[in-house]
């Protein structure tokens, strides 16, 4: 029997529309932000109200995310985020939301308020990921979910040529439908749960000086291929109401995707 994870009803027929965090807006969040324009719309284009997106990162453009990264040389001096978020929102008609700081991802800071239903990771370091899953486990759960109920997180990691894409379930278990089908998963494990990343040196590279300098970190083509097969994933829970995939890694050397299953 194959083993699925049924989305979150709350996610397939809200109230409003469905809220997503989206953290940090370099090489993958930049390209990801526009997957989430293109999934909003055509979510809308079926009857669903859609996403609402928060982004956040405290980032200025320099002349080394030109061409890697979602920018252009009129881009160069301004906020990452409220660069992006403009764009995307004249492009769409949106009214999506920008941060020009980073996610208050300190447990005692990162209030109910500051969550969303769904919560997207694009960044380069460990400790913010720890962070960000002691605030997210933290929030106490409601009887009535809402815009503030975080459900998911999904997280984006790459090394030059290669990377991994996870998503896991906030709570201990969201409920499932009884499936004759189906071996329904109530919990998919988040990466901090897959990866002992209290394990890993955390070093921070720093920013490029150079478009050159900045390919020999990842190459040009490892974040958008990420980002759309991560959106996928998004686009199938919505879409079908399911999900065989937890997550996948991706490999440009040898072109392999190798799924991860639920």
């Amino acid at each position: 029997m194959k083993r699925v994870h049924f989305t979150e009803s709350y996610l397939l027929n809200p109230r409003h529309r469905v809220t997503v965090n989206l953290i940090g807006c370099g090489g993958t969040g930049s390209q990801m932000l526009t997957c989430l324009a293109r999934l909003d719309v055509t979510l809308r284009g079926l009857g669903h109200p859609g996403l609402f997106v928060t982004l956040y990162d405290p980032d200025t453009v320099t002349e080394s995310n030109v061409g890697r990264q979602l920018f252009s040389p009129a881009d160069l001096g301004l906020n990452k985020a409220q660069c992006l978020v403009t764009r995307i929102n004249a492009f769409f008609g949106n009214d999506w939301r920008a941060v020009p700081d980073a996610y208050p991802e300190d447990e005692n800071l990162a209030r109910r308020e500051h969550m969303a239903n769904i919560t997207i990771t694009c960044t380069d370091n460990v400790k913010s990921r720890l962070d960000l899953w002691k605030a997210l486990k933290g929030v106490k759960a409601v009887r009535y979910a809402d815009h503030t109920t975080p459900f998911y997180w999904m997280d984006f990691g790459n090394a030059q040529t290669s990377g991994q894409v996870v998503i896991g379930t906030v709570p201990r278990k969201i409920p499932q439908p009884e499936s004759k089908r189906y071996e329904a998963v109530p919990s998919l494990r988040v990466v901090t749960r897959m990866v002992r990343y209290d394990r890993v040196k955390d070093e921070d590279s720093g920013p490029s000086c150079s478009l050159a300098e900045a390919l020999s970190r990842q190459d040009l083509f490892i974040n958008s291929t990420l980002a759309q097969l991560g959106c996928d994933i998004l686009w199938k829970m919505f879409r079908h109401g399911m999900t065989e995939h937890s997550g996948l890694y991706l490999n440009l050397e040898t072109m392999k995707v190798n799924p991860i299953m639920v």
